[in-house]
């Protein structure tokens, strides 16, 4: 097991990976830009390292500052998180040339799943279905519209890097299409340093499905079950959980047997998660692969009772997967809210600003991961996620009973967050029904007047 480990990531997710390693006997070393200074990562690691100015281009995209700060530390390892560098695979690459261990799949694997356009390709050479869209990278206005008039609005510009559903956009006629195009370029390099977009046809409020992965580097390679992600705006997820209420057994099958399959494709090692698009019907077509940890892993640990993180840092150590992990069901049924500091009354602008009250829910089956506190201020640069409210119950209902809850206990001051459009959904009877798509939110916000 390593000794020491550095993360290359802020926010909640730095502090999730600093208390795994704080539990398996590890230190930690974390950096941060000058807008961090006040987060709990950097207050909770063994160390921290300033690595530049609040912008992530000039801080947490900086590749060599961040080898620098692992060199002058002495890591054995490097943990990406989630968004930022975590599917570059020249930063995997880096950190092997420098004797340190990239924590997550291989540069080679990075390469083929991380980037959307060759994890299609790939889904297509092992029979995975796909939905119908460009062969490749399109360059110009003058190919994408080429492309979309062949495929049929309406379309999906979709950038080939990253994730989170920044560089994605729908484009309903030419008009969009070219506006889309430019837009989501532009969102893509600032966000990944990649500008690179490729088209797929746009299937029209389905549902998304998640699988969760696990490969080791002794050829074992297992699936977690899925996540349903379909509560989202914008592509942007507000909501998951697992299982899901539209899976049966038969579909939980045929996708868990297309996701082992993809893996095992590209020799694929630690955590990753195959993201589906599926219709009523019950067909299903593969979207992307996130070659990393996702924000919405603690319903999978939740539910099958195992720690991911903990499982991504032994799978990197070179430890087969843990029995536990390989032999898991699930036991239960669990619910996130991303709770973002944005205001769903005024187009989910961003509330960025000084945290007055801080007061996180707790209770049996409620889970807080979050680096807020009161008089902490949020900065205006990152993601606009300040914290992550999971509930576990032993039915579906049970869990929507105790998010309803622990939503109500929830006071954050000083800011607007989502929670009050949550807790709306939380009361919601088609939700509670299990009668949702990725339309759900727009159709809710359409409809709604006021949040209280």
């Amino acid at each position: 097991m390593f000794s020491k480990i550095l993360i290359a990531n802020r926010g909640e997710i730095a502090l999730r990976i600093i208390r795994a390693c704080k539990e398996l006997g590890i230190a930690t070393v974390t950096v941060y830009s000058e807008a961090d200074v006040d987060s709990l990562h950097v207050q909770l690691a063994d160390e921290a390292v300033c690595i530049g100015p609040a912008p992530s281009a000039e801080s947490y995209l900086k590749i060599d500052r961040i080898i620098s700060a692992a060199e002058v530390t002495d890591v054995d390892a490097i943990h990406p998180g989630y968004g930022f560098l975590a599917e570059n695979a020249h930063f995997a690459e880096i950190c092997g040339s420098c004797n340190i261990k990239f924590i997550g799949p291989s540069p080679s694997a990075i390469r083929a799943m991380g980037d959307k356009n060759a994890a299609r390709e790939q889904a297509i050479k092992v029979g995975v279905p796909v939905s119908p869209g460009s062969d490749g990278v399109v360059n110009t206005e003058q190919e994408a519209l080429r492309i979309a008039k062949k495929i049929g609005y309406p379309v999906m510009i979709k950038a080939i890097a990253g994730g989170g559903g920044r560089g994605m956009r729908p484009a309903h006629n030419e008009v969009s299409l070219i506006q889309g195009f430019h837009a989501a370029r532009a969102e893509a390099e600032k966000a990944f340093g990649n500008n690179a977009i490729y088209i797929e046809k746009l299937i029209e409020n389905p549902h998304h499905i998640e699988f969760q992965v696990l490969g080791d580097g002794h050829g074992r390679i297992v699936h977690l079950g899925e996540r349903d992600c379909s509560i989202q705006r914008r592509n942007q997820k507000i909501i998951e959980e697992c299982p899901s209420p539209l899976m049966t057994p038969e579909l939980r099958a045929r996708m868990g047997e297309a996701s082992i399959k993809l893996a095992e494709s590209v020799g694929y090692e630690n955590a990753g998660t195959m993201e589906y698009l599926v219709d009523d019907q019950g067909n299903f077509y593969f979207m992307e692969m996130n070659t990393r940890i996702q924000v919405e892993h603690p319903v999978t640990e939740e539910v099958y009772a195992c720690d991911l993180v903990k499982e991504q840092i032994s799978i990197a150590s070179g430890n087969k997967l843990s029995e536990h992990v390989t032999s898991a069901t699930p036991r239960s049924h669990a619910i996130e809210c991303r709770i973002n500091a944005e205001d769903p009354r005024n187009n989910f602008q961003p509330s960025p600003g000084m945290i007055d009250l801080y007061y996180a829910p707790g209770g049996r089956g409620v889970r807080i991961d979050s680096h807020a506190y009161a008089k902490y201020t949020v900065p205006p640069y990152y993601d606009s996620m300040i914290a992550k409210l999971i509930t576990v119950g032993s039915t579906r209902n049970a869990a929507i009973r105790r998010m309803s809850r622990a939503l109500n206990e929830y006071l954050i001051t000083g800011i607007k967050t989502t929670i009050p459009l949550q807790a709306q959904i939380m009361q919601n009877g088609d939700f509670q029904a299990g009668r949702f798509d990725t339309s759900f939110v727009e159709r809710l916000m359409k409809g709604t007047t006021r949040l209280t």
